[in-house]
């Protein structure tokens, strides 16, 4: 028998008291031996249709979670409508020397400098196969650190994942690889989004392909992803990624520790991203918003400001998996406030 949702909540802080990464270890290993809540917050105002996907509802659990495909069910019974796990590298790696990820319980942030530690595609892709294939999926694709070639990593996850994820996420915006962010330059990035959408074509046929983009984006950069996602037709943008920017107001002694920043204090920053972003695609290339949500309210706002859909992960940590449960029942009384039959009408809806 699975534990209530608020037992749940109360083992998760609980596992605060652990070594952040201890306690991430942890709370996979549980979830994987069936210890999760499992919850039914089903609701059809709550349901999207997006790059041909029908997704339950919006709120999904973003990439760095589930790193090793090892409980993508259970984290979808928790509520979520979607997951995605990863990221995923080819050859497996152990990625930066530890400590490697601090809890700013001040911030409600957190800081890491993982690396794109995973078990590699082979291990990843024989879990995938093993799994009840139910619920919308997908992997956040990375690149080896000592890679020769790190656009052809980008290929090789296509190739290896091919029908056993609903979606890609190109992922060239991690801080913690060095060099991988020069990925987003134009011409970096047009050859990567050419040779990657060439072999969905050819092995995926249909299967979409998001792109996760960096907060710490110059105007340029900005200029060039929205003119590369226009001309290719890419099936949607994540919006963002963690920043390395740190803001006078952080509060937390391990403030300056390198690595991304993510939680409460990128919210601003990424939902600002995500409205540049909505006003200049508006509806034609859809948007997923992500960064610092950790309420309903926090969704809704990215919805208004061009969000499709929503991923979380670092309010997980202080708020439990109950979280997406109390997003979920919360959202439609937004929706009701201001007049909106459906989630669709909100998306953007900020704007006008």
């Amino acid at each position: 028998m699975r534990p209530p949702i608020f037992v749940a909540d109360i083992g998760a802080k609980v596992l605060t008291a652990l070594d952040p990464e201890a306690a991430h270890k942890a709370t996979v290993r549980m979830l994987k031996l069936g210890l999760g809540p499992r919850v039914n917050t089903r609701d059809t105002r709550l349901s999207v249709n997006v790059a041909g996907l029908n997704f339950p509802n919006p709120i999904g659990l973003a990439a760095g979670f589930d790193k090793n495909a090892e409980a993508p069910n259970a984290v979808l019974d928790l509520g979520f409508g979607f997951v995605e796990v990863g990221a995923v590298t080819p050859r497996p790696q152990p990625g930066n020397p530890k400590p490697r990820v601090f809890r700013l319980r001040d911030d409600a942030a957190v800081i890491n400098r993982y690396g794109f530690n995973n078990d590699g595609l082979e291990a990843i892709a024989d879990r995938l196969k093993l799994r009840d294939k139910r619920g919308i999926i997908g992997a956040n694709l990375g690149a080896n650190k000592d890679a020769d070639d790190r656009t052809d990593d980008y290929v090789q996850g296509i190739k290896a994942l091919n029908g056993l994820v609903n979606f890609y996420t190109v992922n060239i915006s991690s801080p913690n690889t060095p060099g991988l962010r020069a990925l987003q330059g134009k011409e970096a990035l047009s050859d990567l989004m050419k040779r990657v959408l060439a072999e969905r074509n050819q092995s995926a046929p249909g299967v979409p392909v998001f792109l996760k983009i960096a907060p710490d984006l110059t105007d340029e950069d900005k200029a060039d992803i929205v003119d590369i996602a226009r001309s290719m037709s890419l099936d949607g943008l994540i919006i963002s990624n963690t920043t390395i920017e740190r803001a006078a107001t952080l509060r937390s002694q391990q403030a300056d520790e390198k690595g991304g920043l993510s939680g409460k204090p990128l919210f601003a920053a990424s939902t600002r991203l995500l409205r540049e972003f909505y006003g200049e695609l508006k509806d034609d290339i859809p948007l997923i918003g992500v960064g610092g949500v950790s309420s309903a309210r926090d969704a809704y706002e990215k919805i208004l400001s061009g969000a499709s859909l929503v991923q979380l992960y670092t309010a997980l940590v202080y708020e439990g998996p109950g979280l997406p449960s109390r997003i979920l029942k919360e959202l439609p009384a937004f929706l009701d406030a201001d007049g909106f039959a459906t989630i669709a009408g909100a998306i953007g809806a900020g704007h006008k």
